[in-house]
């Protein structure tokens, strides 16, 4: 039978997940938000009168 509090000490990562990892999270990347947020702030109200 399969101890699995064994197996999870023995886990580790492999390297290419930690690499993958790296690289999403240093990335500066625009979402829907970030462009909906500039979208608004370049609107201005029309003018009534």
């Amino acid at each position: 039978m399969i101890n699995f509090e064994e197996e999870l000490k023995k886990f580790h990562k492999s390297l290419e997940i930690d690499q993958v990892e790296d690289t999403i999270y240093n990335q500066d990347l625009t979402d829907m938000a970030d462009i909906l947020i500039k979208m608004l702030q370049g609107y201005e109200e029309p003018i009534e009168g």
